[in-house]
């Protein structure tokens, strides 16, 4: 089986995807651990309720964060790390032992970088009179949004669109693009 660990440090939205593709058999896949930083996350009550193992890091420094997550994800196997509304800076020892992948709402490298998060970044693209938007998978390096870009998906920005409507437009299409990338590491395509 392959082994997922999941971080989100918000609603979860994303994270219910996994669960439910993983649950209809689209994904052949275990989520091990579900991690956020933050202890009143949604995602949290989400990974409860389809028993799945939670964890709320404790660190308030960077560098305590990353000593602290390499030593509690060091006791499960792991093939693949997705941050899911994950908004902290991944450090050195996670980097160095795992491959992780980021979803981000925009097509990079537009509209990323710290700060550039959820309705932030659709307002943005509003403001900015964008014809299109859309999400991008990519792998997570020691910079915000910098990494290698896996996949991008295009959604029209409609002249009447809201930073709220362009976000529901952009989050059904990020969960169809993870679900497909995550299966492509699966099959060994990535």
């Amino acid at each position: 089986m392959y082994n997922l660990v999941v971080f989100a440090s918000g609603n979860g939205s994303t994270l219910q995807a996994i669960i439910g593709n993983i649950e209809n058999g689209t994904l052949s896949a275990n989520i091990r651990l579900v991690v956020s930083d933050n202890p009143n996350a949604y995602a949290l009550e989400r990974a409860k309720a389809h028993n799945i193992p939670t964890y709320v890091i404790k660190a308030k420094t960077f560098k305590e964060r990353d000593i602290e997550l390499s030593e509690v994800l060091s006791k499960i196997p792991i093939n693949l790390i997705v941050l899911a509304g994950y908004l902290k800076m991944i450090g050195p020892k996670l980097l160095e032992k795992y491959t992780l992948i980021n979803t981000h709402p925009s097509l990079l490298p537009k509209y990323g970088g710290k700060g550039m998060h959820g309705m932030n970044v659709h307002q943005a693209v509003i403001d900015a009179h964008e014809p299109y938007s859309g999400v991008t998978v990519h792998f997570v390096n020691s910079e915000y949004d910098k990494g290698t870009i896996i996949s991008q998906t295009k959604v029209a920005v409609d002249k009447t669109d809201t930073a709220e409507s362009l976000s529901a437009k952009v989050q059904r299409a990020e969960k169809i693009q993870l679900v497909n990338v995550i299966n492509d590491f699966i099959n060994g395509n990535l």
